[in-house]
């Protein structure tokens, strides 16, 4: 559904932070982690995804790696740094007040 992407765009920051705050995971990875958890309802495209990973690196909540692998196949890992974390406590409770308001107005209206 359209509406979904809409809604994940407006929260991809928060959840790849909240997804790189169990462990560290390359790209492809990320994409079914998105896919698993939210029960088939999110899609994830590498045109969007490494968009936002560049950026979250840019301003320093992300950081990236190189894992060389034996059997070839290299792969770049992403991690939270220790400001990914803080700003990932501060979104969560940003995004929570924010559903509370959402759920009065859709509840009460």
């Amino acid at each position: 559904m359209n509406d979904y992407r809409e809604l994940l765009k407006g929260s991809l920051d928060l959840v790849l932070l909240s997804l790189l705050a169990r462990e560290p995971m390359y790209a492809y990875q990320i994409i079914k982690e998105i896919h698993t958890r939210s029960t088939g309802v999110l899609q994830m495209k590498e045109g969007s995804l490494y968009p936002a990973l560049h950026r979250l690196e840019r301003v320093g909540l992300v950081e990236s790696s190189w894992q060389h692998r034996n059997d070839g196949v290299d792969r770049r890992y992403y991690r939270l740094t220790t400001r990914g974390l803080e700003a990932l406590a501060t979104r969560r409770m940003t995004w929570t007040s924010f559903v509370a308001a959402i759920k009065g107005v859709l509840v009460h209206g």
